[in-house]
């Protein structure tokens, strides 16, 4: 059976449509690199590169924040818009800038 990724569907239907800025909604507020690890490090902005760097890095797990930062990554090089990753409850503040993680072009 196939499966469609809800992530990466989002991003094409938002690239398709001219979307300004792509959101994704998830269980925590911001990306971290390090995951639960001592050295955990909570993202406020990456540009298109960092992305990735982290993501071929292996920092994002597939399954989990993968597809999200994977979907993230195709949206900005594809438009050279923004596309945040937060959680539901933050989703107002990062769209003023105020919490989120913002994937860039530069």
């Amino acid at each position: 059976d196939a499966v469609i990724d809800k992530d990466l569907a989002g991003e094409r239907l938002a690239s398709s449509l001219g979307a300004e800025i792509f959101m994704i909604l998830t269980d925590v507020e911001k990306v971290a690199i390090n995951f639960k690890k001592e050295n955990q490090r909570f993202l406020d902005v990456l540009t298109l590169e960092e992305a990735r760097k982290y993501y071929e890095e292996g920092h994002f797990p597939p399954g989990n924040m993968g597809p999200k930062v994977l979907a993230a990554i195709r949206f900005v090089e594809r438009t050279g818009k923004t596309a945040i990753i937060t959680s539901l409850d933050k989703a107002i503040d990062a769209l003023d800038g105020k919490t989120g993680t913002r994937i860039v072009k530069k």
